[in-house]
């Protein structure tokens, strides 16, 4: 599988930092790289995959597994393939950061939990783990303490709450440092207070 990535920011051999950006149900690469300009990632090379057509699985992220398949086991490697280009560059797990919307959002959080380990942090805007119920089956690892950050809608018209609350509660027991935020009546968007908090958890917490 070849798929597309996208590349911004400085230059991955010049960056210590990664932001790894995945783009929701028909959006594009492009325009979750042009998210940037709202975060302060100077310091960071981005990596922007792009889905076939736009969609990471063709069904809701809550459908039985199977009936995403193949395309949701591809769009898994799709994100391990931007992690191996970040490596590539020099840039160690640790200084690996995810950031993804919606679709973009759910399929971040399958990736890590699936391949948990000390990463720089993770971002999801609106998003939980995949399936039609949670397979603790399927994650493992130890995340350290990455900070992680899960903002989204309550209600939201894709992504129930519940779904949410449970991804967290399954990353805190997986040893993921998690911010939770859930906005009244937000919508299915990203918000200026999200991206403040998301900064500060992630992107410029000090050590």
């Amino acid at each position: 599988m070849n798929t597309k990535i996208y590349t911004a920011g400085k230059k991955p051999g010049e960056a210590k930092k990664a932001l790894i950006m995945v783009h929701g149900r028909g959006g594009s690469a492009a325009d979750i790289l042009s998210l940037a300009q709202h975060l302060d990632v100077k310091d960071y090379a981005l990596f922007a995959p792009q889905a076939a057509q736009h969609s990471w699985y063709p069904y809701s992220f809550l459908a039985l597994p199977s009936d995403n398949e193949p395309a949701l086991s591809s769009a898994l490697i799709a994100l391990g393939e931007a992690v191996k280009e970040a490596e590539a560059a020099g840039i160690s797990k640790e200084q690996i950061c995810f950031l993804g919307f919606s679709q973009g959002a759910c399929l971040t959080l399958e990736f890590v939990t699936r391949n948990a380990a000390k990463y720089g942090g993770v971002i999801a805007f609106t998003g939980g783990l995949i399936g039609d119920k949670i397979y603790e089956e399927n994650y493992k690892g130890d995340f350290q303490q990455t900070p992680v950050f899960i903002g989204t809608s309550d209600p939201d018209p894709h992504v129930p709450v519940d779904r949410v609350l449970a991804s967290t509660a399954l990353l805190r027991k997986m040893n993921a440092s998690v911010l939770e935020k859930v906005y009244p009546m937000m919508g299915h968007t990203i918000t200026a207070e999200e991206i403040r908090q998301a900064e500060q958890w992630v992107l410029n917490r000090k050590a």
